[in-house]
């Protein structure tokens, strides 16, 4: 008999604080982590640095792969340090905005890391500050300064995010703070880099050519969190690795209500393009505080998996949480539970059904072995590839049986298991296809994932070593005559 259903959702875990320690990433790993994000904007290269090696080390003890996302901070703007970490500002009461530096903001006057805020905004504008928890109208502007009235108060806190809905800002899409962050990563070998605040295919483009001129060959997640981006997000997608939904800037950019059909929108876009999609922010948002979630949080992450989303992710939750472990549980019981629900789970759309046109060899394979797979009751599906892209293709499809992708690329690894329902297997150089299909055979059997005899559907590209074509899909039963 088979091993019960793996998850197929994977959880992207952000790290901070409330994990900084070796005890702290091996229990998140215990409880389900796929994916382990570190958040650029805050923390040092160092502190970066050492959380690397433990993820890799815990990874590695615990017989997993967990690839690590370096999430670059982008044209963020920010508020500088406010006095005692935060005061109090209330509707009505005027407010400073600057760009000049400032050691300590107060409920009067505070620093914005934004040179040419005062040049950008005019009287009638509206500044979000804090995921939109606190707003802002500009009255007027003097020199550096940007004069406001409150119209939602609340508590102003240090190094919280300010927004500027509808107004085109000129700031690049990678700053200087990002191009060193950028170099790190790089040099770090991570295995995804997120990009934030994209707005174009062109801002995508600018950072592959950067990863290219490096001698790296490191996939770019783009972030969508603009309205920009929503708008040209076709270019985005032919030029991306995959995508991030990012709802919470996301959010106040665009009118709240029109989010829920705007992720649905891109989910299924990058379903059809066969490209990892992660749904972040405030999925769990109330376990900051709290060891339960809400109802309506259980329902948002739910939703997100019957959406089509490779991967949910837990940013504040694990990051800074007071349940960061329990986050991870309760997510994981929560997809489970959607996914076991086959009904409304669905991949692509059938081929046929897309276009009359010829489809590429290698997707026309991919579809094939998804229905082979079902119309022979095989157990798994398995894929002998070097990029991972013939996996990725096939999870498209969102088979009812795993996915095992099996690569002799070390740093395919990582990229592979963001994606949904597949699990990456290292293997050595196969020189020939019988060697390939047996080396398969051979670790499902030792493994004792699966018994002799159990029926799989093989996918491969031949000769074995081709490299960007998977031309062959092979069913057979484990351990007659490969072994």
């Amino acid at each position: 008999m088979p091993r019960p259903t793996p998850r197929r959702t994977k959880i992207v875990c952000t790290l901070g604080p409330a994990v900084a320690s070796r005890e702290g990433v091996r229990a998140l790993i215990g409880a389900g982590m796929d994916v382990a994000r570190l958040n650029f904007s805050h923390g040092s290269h160092d502190d970066h640095r050492e959380m690397m090696e433990i993820v890799r080390e815990e990874a590695k003890a615990a017989g997993r792969v967990v690839p690590i996302l370096q999430d670059l901070q982008g044209p963020k703007i920010r508020l500088g340090k406010v006095k005692d970490g935060g005061v109090l500002i209330h509707k009505g009461a005027p407010l400073v905005l600057t760009s000049e530096r400032m050691d300590e903001g107060t409920a009067e006057r505070c620093y914005v890391s934004y040179d040419a805020l005062a040049e950008e905004v005019s009287e009638g504008n509206r500044i979000l500050l804090d995921d939109g928890h606190l707003e802002l109208v500009v009255t007027r502007v003097d020199g550096n300064d940007v004069h406001t009235e409150v119209v939602v108060g609340g508590p102003l806190r240090s190094r919280k995010g300010v927004n500027l809905p509808k107004l085109k800002t000129a700031r690049p899409s990678l700053t200087d703070k990002d191009l060193a962050d950028l170099a790190f990563g790089l040099d770090h070998d991570v295995d995804f880099i997120a990009l934030s605040f994209v707005r174009s295919g062109s801002d995508v483009e600018d950072i592959n050519r950067r990863i290219r001129a490096a001698g790296k060959d490191i996939p770019v997640i783009s972030k969508i969190e603009k309205p920009e981006a929503v708008d040209d997000f076709e270019a985005i997608l032919a030029a991306t690795a995959g995508v991030m939904v990012a709802r919470g800037d996301l959010g106040i950019e665009i009118p709240m209500q029109e989010v829920p059909i705007v992720q649905k929108q891109l989910i299924r876009a990058c379903l059809e393009a066969a490209k990892p999609v992660i749904t972040a922010t405030q999925m769990l948002e109330s376990m900051i505080e709290n060891p339960r979630p809400t109802r309506a949080e259980a329902t948002d992450v739910a939703n997100a998996v019957l959406d089509g989303s490779d991967a949910v992710m837990l940013s504040g939750e694990t990051a800074a949480g007071k349940y960061p472990v329990e986050a991870v549980r309760i997510m994981d019981e929560i997809v489970r539970q959607a996914e076991a629900n086959r009904r409304v789970l669905g991949g692509r759309q059938a081929m046929e059904a897309v276009s009359d046109a010829a489809q590429p060899v290698s997707d026309a394979v991919s579809y094939t072995a998804v229905r082979l797979a079902d119309e022979t009751r095989a157990e798994a599906i398995c894929c002998l590839t070097h990029s991972g892209s013939t996996a990725r293709a096939i999870a498209s499809h969102r088979p009812g049986v795993p996915i095992y992708a099996f690569t002799d690329d070390e740093a395919a690894l990582g990229r592979i298991a963001l994606t949904w329902g597949v699990e990456p297997i290292a293997i050595g150089f196969q020189e020939h296809t019988d060697d390939g299909v047996r080396t398969v055979h051979q670790q499902l059997l030792e493994r004792g994932d699966y018994e002799p005899g159990t029926r799989i559907v093989i996918t491969a590209g031949l000769p074995l070593p081709a490299m960007g074509l998977t031309n062959m899909v092979h069913v057979s039963s484990l351990g007659e005559d490969w072994v």
